[in-house]
């Protein structure tokens, strides 16, 4: 494998409040430079994905508005992790103002990226196991539609057209995987 390229030039192109566009001059082992440009990571510390589960086959789902797609979809519980915030306190935090339940086992299934070529961010992806009730305040604009629905029928999910999000169908799968294997 080639060494590593070195980035020789980072610019700020554009921001606003959620995004900041980088470009990039880079210089390859073999000379060769190139201009990239990509979605650069925000200042907090991450962002997580839950897979909550009531039971050993029952995931909770939540339906929440998609401004990208301008729909309603179904998947899995997610947000930013704030400043000081461990991964796994964030999740539960999440979980708590999206799902209204706590989880008193928490497990890092896996690191995901959703487009390495441009996009410089990672997602956290935690199995929440052993649920309590408890709601905090979120900042979403409307309460979310809590959905329960069986692991073994993920394929029957997807059938619906209302889960279409990569990283949830992708977590449910090995969740689903990484549950049978314990």
């Amino acid at each position: 494998m080639a060494e590593k390229p070195i980035i020789l030039n980072k610019t700020t192109i554009a921001k606003s409040r959620l995004f900041c566009i980088e470009s990039l001059e880079i210089q390859f082992s073999n000379g060769s430079l190139r201009h990239y440009e990509r979605l650069a990571r925000s200042r907090s510390g991450g962002a997580v994905l839950i897979v909550p589960m009531l039971d050993n086959d029952t995931v909770l789902l939540i339906r929440e508005y998609s401004a990208g797609l301008h729909r309603y979809e179904l998947g899995l519980p997610k947000g930013k992790v704030d400043a000081g915030e461990s991964f796994l306190d964030a999740a539960n935090r999440e979980l708590k103002e999206e799902v209204g339940y706590g989880a008193r086992l928490l497990h890092q299934l896996s690191t995901f990226s959703m487009a390495p070529s441009y996009l410089e961010h990672t997602t956290e992806i935690i199995l929440a196991q052993n649920l309590y009730p408890e709601k905090l305040p979120g900042d979403e604009p409307e309460e979310l539609e809590v959905i329960p629905w069986s692991l073994a029928n993920i394929n029957g999910l997807l059938a619906t057209g209302e889960c279409t999000e990569a990283r949830s169908i992708a977590a449910l799968f090995m969740a689903r995987e990484y549950l049978q294997s314990i």
